[in-house]
């Protein structure tokens, strides 16, 4: 089968395993090495340390996946099934009583659905033409996805450094398919942010330090889910009712009123995720944590992070009984650092702690 026909069974088949886009790249990101290399001197990856330990794997995917010559990249929409998703997401952000997870983790964990169809994929042209050597990937391996999918014309980065399209805004998993199969490239979009800077603006803690520079260490998705300590006190504040990721960037991006809403059933909120207060989620003990979030993305910074981050939320919360009396559930906490957050909330209500009773 010519190669040629391989990309038109190749789209077909991607939109019938849900996928938004599919393009093809090239493998060559020398161009990609330098900005990569001057963030992680700046140390904009904070304790991500696996940026740097795996950096030539990124920028040569050969290293990675030997004999890889193309990287099949595709999109997978996950906005809210809902049109006014967008409306939705601000009123959360504005109730602080309630918890705000960023809505790409309300469903299922993605990496593991957007690798199984993509494998899925692959096989189906295995079928058609013979073995050949490939290998899926989403946000789980040393991979440039953002800089593949734009080279393969999904669309363009934006000045939060996310991939932005005309027909799907930034509200989207991008899955990526090395492989040794000479695939006819595709070409490259426009770019479409102009002078709009309103992710940046919208930004709580400024952690877009420039148009296509973010500093993860002031970025609260960084700070609630790959900080592994305290979160550090002048960003408390910010962070509001934000408990797992942020989207304010995406939400105040002009290009999301045009995102495609989820396709696959899968990204449907669990665990009333997009309406449940914090006071219910600090109830949560290790055991209901482990179980709610079976098959959840959430699940992976574990309960001590989660009670740190909901801590910090109760901080910023309208003070009330249930909110303090939350609050003073915890203050003796066995993890230092939850009872240490627990302490900052409570002076955030004008508490005080309590001395611990002995037997």
């Amino acid at each position: 089968m010519a190669a040629p026909v391989w990309i038109d069974r190749l789209r077909q088949w991607a939109t019938e395993l849900g996928f938004a886009a599919l393009g093809v790249s090239d493998v060559d990101l020398s161009e990609a090495g330098p900005g990569l290399d001057q963030w992680l001197a700046q140390g904009c990856h904070g304790e991500m340390e696996y940026m740097a330990r795996h950096r030539e794997a990124r920028t040569e995917p050969a290293r990675l996946v030997p004999g890889t010559i193309r990287a099949v990249m595709v999109a997978v929409d996950y906005a809210p099934d809902d049109p006014a998703w967008l409306d939705r997401a601000w009123s959360t952000l504005a109730d602080h009583e309630r918890a705000y997870v960023s809505r790409y983790a309300l469903g299922r964990d993605y990496h593991k659905i957007v690798r199984v169809r993509l494998a899925s994929l692959a096989t189906r042209l295995q079928d058609e033409i013979g073995a050949f050597g490939w290998r899926a990937f989403c946000d789980s391996a040393p991979v440039m996805e953002v800089e593949l999918a734009r080279r393969a014309g999904l669309g363009w980065r934006g000045k939060h450094t996310l991939l932005l399209a005309r027909n799907g805004g930034s509200m989207r998993f991008i899955g990526t398919l090395y492989t040794d199969l000479p695939l006819p490239l595709d070409a490259p979009v426009d770019e479409h942010c102009g002078r709009c800077t309103a992710c940046m603006t919208a930004c709580p803690t400024q952690a877009i330090v420039a148009p296509y520079r973010l500093d993860a260490r002031r970025c609260i998705a960084y700070l609630t889910i790959e900080l592994k300590g305290a979160i550090p006190l002048e960003f408390r504040e910010a962070i509001g009712n934000r408990i797992y990721g942020c989207d304010d960037c995406q939400l105040a991006c002009p290009w999301n009123k045009y995102a495609a809403l989820a396709s696959l059933p899968d990204f449907a909120a669990r665990q009333r995720l997009d309406e449940v207060t914090l006071v219910e989620l600090f109830a949560w003990s290790q055991a209901q944590f482990d179980a709610r979030f079976e098959g959840s993305a959430i699940r992976r910074i574990g309960h001590e992070r989660w009670l740190r981050n909901i801590a910090v939320a109760l901080g910023n919360a309208p003070s009330s009984d249930e909110v303090i009396a939350a609050l003073r559930s915890r203050e003796h906490d066995a993890s230092p650092m939850v009872a240490e957050h627990v302490a900052w909330a409570l002076a955030r209500h004008g508490q005080t702690m309590r001395h611990e009773r002995k037997a």
